[in-house]
C-alpha cells in the first residue's frame, strides 16, 4: 500500500482569513484562544507575537492587530473540502485529525502514471481551496501522517516507498509525535528519549509498564507491524455549506468575495461524485433590523443550462446575479447549497472548433445573459400547432418547461416554400389589372397557391390564398390575396426568401 498524508499546518488561519478583504488580510491577524493567541500569521509573527502568549501582550505589540476566535466547526468545513478534493483521486480517504487527510493511492498510481504526476495533480486540485499543504507519502497510513507533521516547513515533504525506508525516516522523528509520546513528553524528555529510535533500542516490556501499552502500538502501527484499519469517507449525497463573514458584507461585491470560498468547496465535493453542478442556491443572511419589513435572509438560485465544474464560470454567473440583487441590510454569513448534478460525461477538449464546441459557446452565452438580465427577459421562439403563419410561432422563456405554449416537433428542414423570416405585419400591396405590384413593379407569380383557412374558432379567422412571387431583380417573396376581399385590394406582402 502508498498513503499521501496532507496536513495543512496553518488550516484554522486560511480558514478565517478566507473571508477578510485583501486589505485586511495584509494585516497582522491572530486567532485568540481562552484569551490567548492559537495561531498568527507572518505579519504578525514579524511584530514578536507568537502562539501562546495573551490576548493584551499581543494587541500591546501591534495596534492594528486583527483579532479573530478558533472554530472548530470553520476548521472542520475547510478540512472537509480538502478531502471532498482528494476523494476525486481514490476512494479511500479517511480524516487523521484535525489538521490532516489521508489518502491510500496505490490503485491509482497506474491511471496518473507514477507519485509525482499523481502529486502535480493533487496539488492543482488543492490550490483553489487557498491552503498551503505538507505532502508526505508512506507504506503505511499512520506513518505517513507523522512524516508530514514533523518535516514543519518542508513543503515538498518526505516520500518513502517500502518499509525499511520509512523506518530510516522515523527514527530521527521526535518522541513527541505520538499521542501518549506528548501526554508523557516531560517524562520522556528526562529519561533522555527524544527521537523514536530511542523508544526502538528500549525494551518493549518496561517501556509498556511505565507509559501504556498505547506508546508502542502507535509506534507499530507507524511503522507497518500492526494493523491500522481506518473508515473511509463517503460524500453525502446533498452539498451544503456555511461561512460566517468577519465584517458585515455591505455591497455584492463583498459577498461575491466570501461565495467564492464556497463555490471551490462545491467544486471539490462535484468531483469527488465524479459529477457536475446543474443547479445551486446561495443564501445570504442580513443582519437584523428594526424595520419589520427588512428580509432576514435573501435567496439566489443559479440553474445552468449545462452541467459544469468550471469554478470561474460559476462564479461569473454568481456576479451577474448579485449585480442585479439590492441587499435589504448587511450581510453575516452565507449558506450554499447543491444537490442537483449531473453525471453525464464532461465535454471534451478540442483543437479545432467544432459544431458542438459552438453549441455549448452559445449555452455559455444563454446562461450569462440569463444571470444579467433575469428569466423572463431571455426568450427563445418555438413552433406553434397553427396553420397562420403569423401565429406559427411564439416566445417563451429560455429556461421554461417544454410544452408551454404548445410545440409540435419541429422540421429537419425548413419547407422550400415558405421564407424564414416574416414581416411583423402583412404588408398591403397595389394591384394592376389584377396583378400584385411591388415598389410600382408587377411581381410574377411562380409557384401557389397554397390555401390556408383557419382560425374560425377563436375569432381570427383568415382565409388566404399564399404564392411566391418574383419581382423584376429575381428575388422571391411570399404573397397572398385574402378570398374574402376584393382581388383589387386583397394583396399582401408576408415575407421575403434569402
Amino acid at each position: 500500500m502508498l498513503w499521501l498524508a496532507l496536513h495543512l499546518p496553518l488550516l484554522s488561519l486560511e480558514a478565517f482569513c478566507a473571508t477578510l478583504a485583501a486589505g485586511d488580510a495584509a494585516r497582522p491577524v491572530v486567532l485568540v484562544d481562552e484569551h490567548r493567541v492559537s495561531a498568527a500569521n507572518a505579519v504578525a509573527a514579524r511584530r514578536g507575537i507568537k502562539p501562546g502568549i495573551k490576548r493584551a501582550t499581543a494587541m500591546a505589540l501591534a495596534a492594528e492587530l486583527l483579532i479573530g476566535q478558533t472554530s472548530s466547526l470553520r476548521d472542520a468545513a475547510a478540512l472537509q473540502a480538502v478531502a471532498y478534493a482528494a476523494l476525486a483521486f481514490t476512494p479511500m480517504v479517511t480524516l487523521h485529525d484535525a489538521a490532516t487527510v489521508l489518502l491510500e493511492v496505490q490503485p491509482s498510481l497506474r491511471y496518473f502514471g507514477d507519485l509525482n504526476r499523481l502529486l502535480a495533480r493533487l496539488r492543482q486540485a488543492l490550490a483553489p481551496l487557498g491552503h498551503a499543504v505538507r505532502i508526505a507519502s508512506a507504506p503505511t497510513a499512520l506513518g505517513a501522517a507523522l512524516l508530514a507533521l514533523w518535516r514543519d516547513g518542508c513543503e515538498q515533504g518526505p516520500h518513502s516507498t517500502d518499509a525499511r525506508a520509512l523506518q530510516r525516516l522515523l527514527d530521527d522523528a521526535p518522541v513527541w509525535l505520538l499521542g501518549p509520546g506528548r501526554e508523557h513528553w516531560e517524562a520522556l524528555q528526562g529519561m533522555g528519549l527524544q527521537t523514536l529510535s530511542d523508544l526502538r533500542h528500549l525494551p518493549r516490556t518496561g517501556l509498556a509498564r511505565r507509559f501504556g501499552e498505547d506508546l508502542l502500538d502507535e509506534l507499530d502501527a507507524a511503522l507497518g507491524q500492526r494493523p491500522d484499519p481506518r473508515q473511509a469517507l463517503l460524500p453525502p449525497p446533498v452539498f451544503e455549506s456555511r461561512l460566517e463573514l468577519f465584517a458585515r458584507a455591505d455591497t455584492t461585491a463583498q459577498v461575491l468575495h466570501g461565495a467564492t470560498v464556497l463555490l471551490a468547496r462545491l467544486v471539490a465535493w462535484a468531483r469527488a461524485l465524479q459529477a457536475r453542478v446543474a443547479a445551486f442556491t446561495l443564501q445570504m443572511r442580513h443582519e437584523p433590523r428594526h424595520r419589520n419589513d427588512a428580509a432576514e435572509a435573501t435567496t439566489l438560485r443559479i440553474e445552468l443550462a449545462e452541467a459544469s465544474l468550471d469554478p470561474e464560470h460559476l462564479q461569473l454567473l454568481l456576479r451577474e446575479r448579485l449585480a442585479r440583487v439590492e441587499l435589504p441590510a448587511p450581510t453575516l454569513d452565507l449558506h450554499l447549497q447543491c444537490h442537483e448534478i449531473a453525471h453525464s460525461a464532461a465535454p471534451n477538449g478540442e483543437l479545432f472548433p467544432t459544431r458542438q464546441s459552438q453549441t455549448q459557446g452559445l449555452t455559455r452565452l444563454l446562461e450569462r445573459l440569463r444571470a444579467r438580465l433575469g428569466e423572463e427577459q431571455v426568450l427563445r421562439i418555438v413552433p406553434v400547432a397553427d396553420h397562420r403563419p403569423e401565429r406559427a410561432c411564439g416566445l417563451q422563456p429560455v429556461s421554461a418547461p417544454a410544452g408551454t405554449p404548445p410545440k409540435m416537433p419541429l422540421p429537419d428542414h425548413l419547407p422550400l416554400h415558405r421564407p424564414v423570416w416574416l414581416l411583423p405585419e402583412p404588408l398591403p400591396l397595389a394591384s394592376r389589372a389584377r396583378q400584385p405590384l411591388l415598389g410600382g413593379r408587377v411581381l410574377q407569380l411562380v409557384s401557389g397557391p397554397e390555401r390556408i383557412e383557419s382560425g374560425w374558432w377563436d375569432g381570427g379567422l383568415v382565409t388566404r390564398d399564399y404564392f411566391i412571387a418574383r419581382d423584376d431583380d429575381g428575388a422571391l417573396c411570399w404573397i397572398f390575396c385574402d378570398r374574402l376581399t376584393s382581388a383589387a385590394s386583397g394583396w399582401f406582402l408576408q415575407g421575403r426568401f434569402g
